[in-house]
């Protein structure tokens, strides 16, 4: 198994996130944008997702050569950006970030696809690889930020730009494995799809998603307008990804000893925690680093317990499109409503109102999974 060349792919993949989520709102801030229009922007990012990686994720699972496909996309990714740096003004910004998220969010899902083939029957090491994009994304979030304290917002536009070509470049390193083809004959896909527990578990991966807007969108203006250097929020932001790191070091054991249902659902309850934390008490920087240690929890385990869950319900011919459908129904339309809504809140209900909405929207999930989900498989 190639770990280094697999993991080099995630590095640089969640660098540009890493960027993109805490930095891109800030830049779009220093544009002269208000806080509707930039929950609208950012929601772009999201709502691409939504159609992105299943039209890739079909051509990949009819086509095959699922990495030629991520290396198409990551290239178009990188000459679209390029875009960013001769528009002006909301729609010019819009049509831009339309097309290098569009190609952005399509390889992802395809690379997990490639990932779980390497791992074959060793499906609970996945943590270990994927552990190098949390890495990345703290490396990123720090350096980032304090690029931004001496350089200024403009520095995030260079920032995403060298992360979408070190995303490119890692691509190139990494080669299709023959896909499994020992599974039983598999039921057509909209069948997997009209299972109860699978209807239940896209609805809980959208609620999580969606619970996220008011944080992807807002959370560095919002700890800005409290006083917080550039450098501190950064700090911050790495802070749950190393926790993240920590979990994902361990993720494997736990996905050994508890169900991922159980996991997930234990996930959503801490992430509606989280947001109160943020949203009651931001003047309190102990409480808010404690409530970035539970991106562990609202990331970290989620993320790995999904994950673990859609290679069960999602096997042979379907799993592409199966790691497409879960990009899209949580991180993209779930991000995308979240983020878009957080916007019209954010701007006349306030911040503690957003996050308190966020907080029930992540409780409704773990209810779903409580009631609903199992982990039967295809």
């Amino acid at each position: 198994m190639p770990y280094w060349r697999l993991s080099s792919f995630y590095f640089f993949y969640f660098a540009s996130l890493g960027t993109l989520v805490p930095y891109w709102g800030l830049y779009l801030k220093s544009l002269g944008f208000d806080a509707v229009a930039i929950g609208s922007l950012m929601s772009i990012l999201m709502a691409t997702k939504i159609v992105a990686p299943n039209l890739w994720g079909w051509l990949a699972d009819h086509l095959g050569h699922r990495m030629r496909i991520v290396q198409l996309a990551s290239l178009l990714a990188l000459l679209s950006f390029l875009g960013m740096f001769a528009v002006s003004g909301f729609w010019g910004v819009a049509l831009v970030m339309v097309f290098y998220s569009f190609f952005w969010n399509a390889s992802l899902p395809q690379f997990e696809a490639v990932t779980f083939n390497y791992l074959g029957e060793r499906a609970e090491r996945y943590a270990r690889i994927r552990v190098w994009g949390s890495i990345g994304f703290i490396l990123t979030v720090v350096g980032v930020g304090q690029v931004v304290d001496h350089a200024g917002p403009g520095a995030v536009m260079w920032a995403v730009l060298a992360s979408f070509g070190g995303v490119l470049l890692a691509s190139l390193l990494v080669r299709d494995r023959r896909e499994e083809t020992g599974h039983e004959a598999q039921p057509p896909l909209l069948a997997v799809l009209r299972r109860p527990e699978v209807l239940a578990f896209f609805a809980a991966v959208f609620l999580m998603q969606m619970s996220h807007g008011p944080y992807y969108a807002f959370y560095t203006i919002y700890l800005q307008e409290y006083g917080y250097s550039k450098t501190t929020i950064g700090v911050l932001w790495g802070l749950g990804v190393v926790a993240e790191v920590i979990l994902f070091l361990f993720m494997h054991r736990l996905l050994c000893r508890f169900a991922s249902r159980v996991i997930l659902m234990v996930s959503l309850a801490l992430a509606g925690l989280r947001w109160l934390l943020i949203g009651w008490f931001p003047d309190l920087l102990p409480v808010l680093a404690l409530s970035q240690l539970l991106h562990a929890a609202s990331f970290g385990s989620f993320h790995a317990s999904a994950i673990h869950m859609i290679h069960g319900y999602f096997r042979g011919r379907h799993q592409g499109r199966g790691q497409a459908l879960y990009a899209s129904v949580s991180f993209g339309a779930g991000g995308a409503a979240g983020t878009f809504a957080s916007g019209f809140i954010w701007e006349h209900w306030g911040p503690a109102f957003a996050y308190t909405l966020a907080s029930a929207v992540a409780l409704l999930g773990a209810m779903v999974v409580w009631r609903n989900v199992t982990e039967r498989k295809s």
